[in-house]
């Protein structure tokens, strides 16, 4: 059965209400060709008492297959979450209904207050009194009719007294400090890191300089996040700066799935090679964290207005999912290697303590991902809209606290307590240990 429009503008409606909110709404300009959707989602944004939107439309043209359509049928609109389900009510109560017609929405214009022909433009910044998260939609109501036109679009609150615009929403004015803040943390991580290896130069490998690279990557990364938003709070727009971010969080993302995997394979601290079945992780893991990038760039450069967004964030959410399960795998494969390898090279001790570090691991990534991917999607949702920056604290406290336990697991340590030979009575209890069920996943 083919949806009419009607069904497809009540499921882009309640699509909106599930949709985390984004964190900036930059100045944004682009041209809608041909477009027959019935309803097209430009901004999602958190006012307060001086929030302004400001929509600027031109070059309009509106072709139909059918009559002339009429103009007071196509317009711009705010729509609060709390009037979602109302509107969704009145969509479904009555199939003909507008959305235009609702009384539940903030009616901004509609095309009969463009300019006459062949100028066909408007442009009006509106004053939102009623404090709330609203989305900026909009609406086609015409039957059977394509739209042209270049649209304009600012959303900002007022500071300072009513003289200083912010293009942040109102729970995300928060993100450049706490950015900058973490961003400190990290610089004074690598120091401490930097420090560990150079007073234990015999016990570093190479997997500890690709840690400090990490940390190099994860502090660049944050600084251009709180540049990116200061300068969108700021001006509307990132001057150039989420072209950093975007090449940083590649570089940190790619290197944080490679530590992750390569350490599960307790590749240079345990053995000096990687197994084949390893090197396809890694070959799998990569290109897939590519193809995430790329996607998470599109949603955050783009958004809803365009066609295939939904399909892209799909597409993130599909790879994010495939990734997390695979580097998993290799901290499964040196769990058993160990098990196997304990019941014939007669050092229990050893290899207890290697089986307590990697099933230790296996846990702390297990929590790290359970956490950056429900639990912060979950606050995202159910946070009140001015704080929503309470999930970005959180992500980044996690994943403070995740880098901390698996740098501190695997420092570089001349006498590691997880690899020193013990004693007789120590082996004997070892050996107890390991022919127990204990470590089984």
């Amino acid at each position: 059965m083919m949806k009419t429009p009607l069904a497809i503008a009540a499921l882009l409606l309640l699509l909106t209400a599930l949709l985390p909110s984004p964190t900036t709404a930059e100045i944004k300009k682009l041209k809608i060709l041909s477009d027959g959707r019935p309803m097209i989602l430009f901004e999602k944004f958190g006012f307060t008492h001086t929030g302004f939107v400001s929509v600027a439309v031109s070059d309009v043209s509106v072709t139909s297959s059918l009559s002339q359509p009429d103009p007071s049928r196509l317009g711009f609109f705010l729509l609060s979450e709390e009037s979602l389900i109302q509107v969704l009510l009145e969509l479904q109560e009555n199939p003909n209904f507008c959305v235009v017609d609702s009384h539940y929405i903030n009616l901004l214009f509609t095309f009969r207050d463009l300019s006459p022909p062949p100028h066909s433009l408007f442009n009006k910044s509106f004053p939102v009194s009623s404090p709330n998260e609203y989305s900026l939609f909009f609406a086609n109501c015409a039957p059977e009719s394509q739209v042209t036109m270049v649209v304009r679009t600012e959303v900002y609150n007022l500071d300072n007294g009513g003289t200083t615009k912010d293009y942040l929403s109102a729970g995300s004015t928060q993100l450049p400090a706490l950015y900058f803040l973490f961003s400190l943390v990290y610089i004074g991580f690598l120091a401490v890191w930097a420090y560990n290896c150079f007073n234990n130069k015999r016990s570093v490998h190479r997997i500890h300089l690709l840690m400090g690279g990490l940390l190099v990557m994860k502090a660049l990364n944050l600084i251009c996040a709180a540049e990116d938003k200061h300068y969108v709070k700021v001006t509307g727009t990132p001057h150039g700066w989420d072209v950093l971010f975007y090449i940083f969080q590649f570089i940190r993302v790619v290197l944080l799935f490679t530590v992750i995997v390569l350490i599960g394979t307790g590749w240079s601290f345990l053995k000096p090679f990687l197994q084949e079945k390893e090197k396809k992780v890694l070959m799998i893991v990569i290109p897939l964290q590519v193809l995430a990038n790329l996607a998470s760039v599109v949603i955050g450069e783009t958004g809803p207005f365009i066609k295939d967004w939904v399909t892209w964030n799909q597409v993130f959410l599909l790879v994010d999912i495939v990734c997390c399960c695979a580097i998993i795998f290799p901290i499964v494969w040196s769990i058993r290697s160990l098990r196997e390898t304990s019941k014939t090279d007669g050092k229990a001790a050893r290899n207890l303590a290697k089986l307590t570090l990697f099933r230790q691991f296996y846990i702390v990534v297990i929590g790290y991902l359970y956490f950056t991917r429900i639990v912060v999607f979950a606050l995202r949702t159910i946070a009140a809209y001015k704080y929503q920056w309470v999930s970005n604290a959180a992500e980044e406290i996690a994943s403070l606290a995740f880098y901390l336990v698996m740098f501190y697991m695997f420092r570089p340590v001349e006498k590691n307590e997880y690899f020193v030979l013990d004693n007789e009575e120590e082996e004997e209890a070892a050996e107890m240990a390991l022919r127990e069920e204990e470590f089984e996943l």
